[in-house]
C-alpha cells in the first residue's frame, strides 16, 4: 500500500521549494553568498523572480542588489544555474 505522507516522486529537473530552504547559495568560481530563506514567485504564472537570501555574506553585502522592506537581500532567480547540494549562481547575471 503506497505511503500517503511520502512525497511525491518527481523528475530530477523539479524540486519542492522546501528542497530549496536553507541551501547555501554559491556563484559559479565557489564565493560564498548566503542561505536560501525563502522564494519569491509570480502567483498569476508561478515563475520564480528572486531568492531571499538570509545569512548573507560580507561579499553578497557589497553588492548593489535589491532588498525587502525588511532588509533582506534579493537576488533574481533567472541568475540560478543549477541547484544541487548548493544553488549555484551565476555572479555575473547579478552584478
Amino acid at each position: 500500500m503506497p505511503n500517503p505522507t511520502a512525497e511525491p516522486k518527481m523528475s530530477d529537473d523539479k524540486k519542492f521549494s522546501k528542497q530549496l530552504i536553507g541551501k547555501t547559495v554559491i556563484s559559479k568560481s565557489g564565493k560564498r553568498f548566503g542561505e536560501v530563506g525563502d522564494i519569491v514567485f509570480e502567483t498569476k504564472s508561478g515563475e520564480l523572480i528572486h531568492i531571499v537570501l538570509v545569512n548573507p555574506t560580507s561579499y553578497i553585502e557589497k553588492l548593489e542588489l535589491e532588498k525587502t522592506k525588511d532588509g533582506a537581500i534579493l537576488v533574481p532567480f533567472s541568475a540560478v544555474i543549477a541547484v544541487g547540494d548548493f544553488v549555484v549562481l551565476a555572479e555575473e547575471d547579478i552584478i
